[in-house]
């Protein structure tokens, strides 16, 4: 269903009745659009406190756009600011600044103690007014749990929640905020997360913490039009709605999709599958035989897996005292058992190629909890510690991630009440309600070829909702 109160309060006449009324005014999203579209455009600013280890980096990411760079000038905590090279132009932030800024970016990764935190309010207090709409906040950061101080750790932390308080700021004019944090001699893999952040693929992901690692997995450029070229994915619940969206943008981006849901929703699954150019798997994932079924699937294609996206999912929801038990059994099975089993039938088999991923869907509701939902709910919590836990045993290089999705517009949405529906839209820093290709772009981002460090990752694909943290 289609949200009509965005489309109104982006009217002129519209936008006047809002703002007199105090209603919140959230603005049109801007989403990827082409193949060709550089990931970010306009006037991007780039600032760093003391030491920091990924501005070159950085700068040589944002060199590869048609973005005019700028760095940070003026106050001494931003003096390493001009590390991002000759080729950008200082900004003396002590003076009057009449730029309108597509994205800020900073550099907090050599920050060492609390009192080095002053480069923060330096660098943002001057220009976090001239953001444009659907603006960017980048901010790269060391993981605290890879500090040897306490007050580095206590330092780096601290960028945490200045970035989800930036987040709840700007979010009015259809801004984010997001956080990466770096491991020691991780500079190098941060490129795909850079690109995914500061580009419209992240419209309606704010307010998120990223760690990134070191990996030795290959780190090849890739075309950034189709990164998933040549590769294969397998993508559970894809007859709809997000599982859809999932398998499209996979396919635009290169890979070749099984699309894999139950046979009562073959017709809408082929449907999908001729769309894309992919093939159709008709399996009910919570059938016992179901792993082998798909194994032997995958064997007869002969190539592998690079990436599963564990999407299918059901809702029963019912309070707890007035659950019937096949309510509790199938939340649990669909959402959480059949995951496992699948994916210890793959990898038992090598089914999943070196360097593959593999991608989980919880929810914020596993975040949050939800009234009525302790199924659903202790089902995507678990899959968090699933992910968290898989991440730390996995081999050859694969990964292994999550999304957790908030108010999606889907026809699951388009059922609840109105006013549930509505609160639901506008309970985030956007305001609105997310699309199901806002969770696309997220999976197809762990998926990159270059995003070989993002492994044990949970990130809300929510527009930084109000709920959860």
């Amino acid at each position: 269903m289609a949200d009509q109160y965005l489309k109104i309060v982006n009217t002129p006449a519209g936008k006047s009745v809002a703002q007199s009324l105090g209603l919140p005014t959230p603005v049109n999203l801007k989403r990827w659009e082409r193949s060709d579209q550089p990931f970010i455009e306009g006037q991007v600013l780039v600032g760093a406190a003391a030491n920091p280890r990924a501005i070159e980096t950085v700068t040589n990411i944002l060199r590869t756009s048609p973005a005019n760079v700028f760095h940070a000038a003026g106050p001494d905590t931003l003096a390493d600011s001009a590390k991002v090279g000759a080729k950008s132009r200082g900004l003396d932030l002590s003076s009057d600044i009449e730029h309108t800024f597509s994205a800020l970016v900073f550099d907090a990764s050599g920050i060492r103690d609390t009192a080095e935190l002053r480069a923060l309010y330096d660098f943002f207090h001057p220009v976090i007014r001239k953001l444009g709409p659907n603006s960017r906040v980048l901010i790269i950061g060391q993981d605290p749990k890879t500090c040897r101080k306490a007050a580095n750790a206590a330092s780096q932390q601290a960028l945490e929640g200045f970035t989800r308080s930036i987040g709840k700021e700007v979010g009015k004019k259809g801004a984010t905020a997001n956080l990466i944090w770096i491991a020691p001699n991780a500079e190098e893999r941060i490129e795909s997360s850079v690109r995914f952040f500061l580009s419209p693929r992240s419209a309606y992901v704010s307010g998120q913490v990223v760690r990134i690692g070191k990996s030795d997995a290959d780190a090849d450029k890739t075309n950034p039009a189709t990164p998933l070229a040549g590769k294969t994915a397998l993508v559970t619940g894809a007859s709809r709605g997000i599982g859809a969206a999932i398998a499209e943008t996979f396919a635009r981006d290169g890979a070749t999709v099984i699309v894999l849901d139950i046979p009562p929703a073959m017709t809408d699954l082929e449907t999908v599958a001729k769309r894309i150019g992919g093939k159709p798997l008709a399996c009910d994932i919570t059938e016992e035989n179901a792993p082998k079924l798909i194994a032997e699937y995958i064997e007869d294609l002969g190539n592998g897996l690079d990436f599963i996206v564990h999407n299918a999912g059901v809702t029963r929801d019912k309070t707890l005292g007035n659950m019937p038990e096949h309510f509790w059994d199938m939340a649990i099975a669909v959402n959480l058992t059949a995951e496992e089993r699948i994916d210890e039938e793959l990898l038992e088999r090598k089914l999943i190629k070196d360097n593959g991923r593999i991608v989980c869907v919880s929810s914020i509701a596993g975040i949050a909890g939800n009234f009525g939902q302790t199924n659903y709910a202790a089902s995507k919590s678990g899959v968090i510690g699933y992910v968290e836990h898989m991440s730390r045993s996995l081999k050859n290089g694969i990964t292994i991630n999550a999304v957790a999705p908030g108010f999606i517009e889907t026809q699951m949405t388009a059922a609840m009440p109105l006013t549930i529906r509505e609160a639901g839209r506008r309970m985030n820093s956007l305001s609105q309600g997310g699309l199901p290709v806002d969770v696309a772009e997220t999976i197809a981002w762990y998926c990159n070829p270059q995003s070989s460090g993002v492994t044990g990752n949970v990130v809300r694909v929510c527009g930084q909702s109000l709920i959860g943290k």
